[in-house]
């Protein structure tokens, strides 16, 4: 007597061997447009689905939540963050929610480090002016960035991600400091060499780079807000790789304008994929397409860990990385 496999709906385009291991296991429906779900069809989705697989790019809220059929008993996401779920609605349904962190961790961190290091020494204007033709030699003073080494490094956010990134700027001689809701273990702080300010304020006042690498919460939202941004030093090098609702875009922009900051490198945006147009176009601005977990390596182990989360609950077992309200 067959069992009947589980129905799995991909909401986007995964890795081929992610999805071909989905069939392999699971009644899986995949998106082979790659084109995000419209809200119509998220709602006919969690209609016949069994487990939704949705990306950062859908919204589930609470009212989608609630018009899920009876059938719907997961939403296993593929990606670390959540803030596009709403956790408590899901778990208040009776619906197991899991992500897949950690396998993203050094490959952010690298871009993050990738950023700091392209605004510091001007790297991709840099590399503009030579694919221009307006290259005409060496000079002394011409195109002059700022050294890492001894540089202070704020980082808001040390979890996974912060303590890789703090390993990097270490390695690069730069002093690192971070605030977090609590200071991490002594052996940590410890082999980073790490400062712990329990006042956001007073430590961003002080740094001469800030990465933003905590997740976007109703806390957190704007949190590097016009105030803040006023009490950052003129030379500050402010870098995102978390998630875009984590600084007010327009009051960044004036910042921009008037020269109050050094610069900025971002990965994220407020309004993703729309980009503040006052971000746009200064030498001193390095915008990317959230490339933070864009690695075959990284897109292969999330895949791998949304197919070990349902396979455990299709086997009558708590998943490994079940988020509940209490984690968030």
């Amino acid at each position: 007597m067959s069992v009947r496999k589980l129905k799995v709906v991909l909401t986007r385009r995964l890795p081929d061997a992610v999805e071909t291991r989905m069939r392999e296991l699971f009644d899986a429906e995949l998106n082979l447009s790659d084109r995000p779900m419209d809200r119509a069809a998220l709602e006919a989705a969690v209609q016949r689905a069994d487990v939704l697989v949705p990306t950062i790019t859908d919204a589930i809220d609470a009212t989608l939540i609630a018009g899920a059929g009876e059938q719907l008993k997961m939403i296993a996401s593929f990606g670390a963050g959540v803030d596009h779920i709403d956790i408590e609605a899901a778990v208040g349904r009776g619906l197991i929610v899991t992500n897949t962190p950690g396998v993203l961790t050094e490959d952010t961190a690298d871009l993050a480090m990738g950023l700091i290091l392209a605004v510091s020494r001007r790297i991709v204007e840099g590399a503009r002016v030579v694919a221009d033709g307006g290259f005409e030699g060496w000079s002394p003073t011409w195109m002059t960035g700022r050294k890492l080494w001894g540089k202070r490094l704020g980082i808001v956010g040390m979890g996974r991600i912060g303590q890789a990134l703090a390993r990097r700027a270490k390695a690069f001689g730069m002093q690192v400091h971070y605030h977090n809701r609590k200071p991490v273990p002594t052996m940590i702080a410890e082999e980073l060499g790490a400062t712990y300010w329990d006042d956001l304020d007073q430590m961003l006042a002080r740094m001469d780079l800030i990465s933003l690498n905590c997740p976007a919460t109703k806390e957190t939202y704007h949190l590097i807000s016009a105030e803040r941004l006023a009490k950052l030093q003129p030379h500050v090098i402010l870098i995102n790789t978390a998630r875009g609702e984590l600084i007010d875009e327009a009051a960044l922009a004036d910042a921009i304008k008037a020269r109050s900051i050094a610069g900025a490198g971002l990965d994220v945006f407020e309004h993703e994929p729309v980009v503040h147009p006052g971000l746009l176009g200064h030498a001193n601005v390095v915008l990317l397409p959230h490339l933070g977990s864009a690695t075959i390596e990284a897109r292969q182990d999330m895949g791998d860990r949304v197919i070990g989360n349902i396979l455990t609950f299709q086997n009558g077992h708590r998943p490994p990385d079940r988020v509940i309200p209490a984690m968030l």
